[in-house]
């Protein structure tokens, strides 16, 4: 039975939220969530059901899908090695054949399955449908002091092509995005999931570009889960990468969020999908839940670097 008090909750969280739904509705949300969230169902219909709350509500969601924990669980069932450099794997045929069957067979269709229970129209795409994403095969990386590394069938992005997915958009449809793409001659290309959210946010002129990871948000110190920094720009992220301050995983991330800032990205956050209602929380509290990050840091009110208006 409903208190007055849980009747005086609802609310009064209705009513803070309300200048949120006026402000975001209409607008495109881009949403990153690592493969590692869709390893467990009941966290996948946890984020699922946050993902439909802000479908429900007006703001256009683009769901990019990683799906790195699974790839590594399958290739290593399989026999075939898994190598990263820098935080980026690097794909060989076999790898690149456990990635299309990872990301475009099991992940995506997982999602869209959620999303079928929990009455969100979505529509799963990847890269190479329509040419939504023109690529071409990374050549060898130099590196100072050591040889160069060829990450094998990896994509650099040279456009994305953002019409498909406003039709979509345009349509009440959400798409869920696999990050594979290929070249113009039809070879296949795995893409960092990061890398092609931040590039599809940019196009699409996005509202926010969410990254949904295991930690956090981003660290003062890697070792420390307590460290969160709330705000951020893109001077001072780069200098944590320059003082060794970002690990492995993280790097590919801020490599993404700086790109989008310069691509015109107003606002990228970074949450935990382990928190509960984490995303909801960023999107419809002045509080939020991770690190916000901006291109100036004195572009912000002294208002919104206490944390208002995230």
């Amino acid at each position: 039975m409903t208190t007055q008090r849980d009747r005086a909750i609802v609310v009064s969280a209705l009513k803070h939220a309300a200048p949120y739904i006026r402000l975001f509705k209409g607008k495109v949300f881009v949403l990153k969530a690592g493969g590692e969230v869709f390893a467990d169902a009941e966290q996948t219909r946890a984020l699922m059901e946050q993902v439909g709350i802000l479908h429900q509500v007006g703001i256009r969601v683009v769901l990019i899908h990683g799906g790195g924990p699974q790839s590594t669980a399958l290739a290593n069932a399989l026999g075939v090695d898994t190598t990263f450099v820098e935080g980026r794997r690097v794909t060989d045929e076999s790898s690149l054949d456990v990635a299309t069957m990872v990301l475009n067979g099991q992940i995506n269709t997982r999602v869209l399955a959620a999303c079928r229970d929990l009455k969100i129209p979505a529509v799963g795409i990847s890269g190479v449908d329509a040419g939504l994403i023109r690529a071409h095969r990374r050549p060898p990386v130099e590196r100072r002091g050591e040889s160069p590394v060829d990450y094998g069938f990896v994509g650099d992005i040279d456009a994305v092509e953002a019409d498909i997915l406003r039709k979509q958009l345009d349509n009440g449809l959400m798409p869920v995005v696999s990050p594979l793409s290929c070249d113009e001659s039809g070879t296949l290309l795995n893409i960092n999931a990061d890398t092609v959210a931040a590039a599809i946010a940019a196009e699409l002129d996005a509202e926010k570009l969410i990254l949904a990871t295991g930690a956090p948000g981003i660290l003062e110190d890697i070792d420390d889960p307590l460290s969160v920094i709330s705000y951020i720009d893109r001077a001072a992220l780069a200098k944590l990468e320059a003082d060794g301050k970002l690990a492995d995983g993280m790097l590919p991330k801020a490599a993404a969020i700086d790109a989008a800032l310069a691509d015109g990205v107003k606002r990228v956050h970074v949450i935990s999908y382990k928190l509960a209602d984490s995303l909801l929380l960023e999107v419809f509290t002045n509080e939020g839940t991770g690190t916000l990050v901006v291109s100036d840091i004195a572009a912000l009110t002294p208002a919104e670097q206490q944390g208002v208006d995230q």
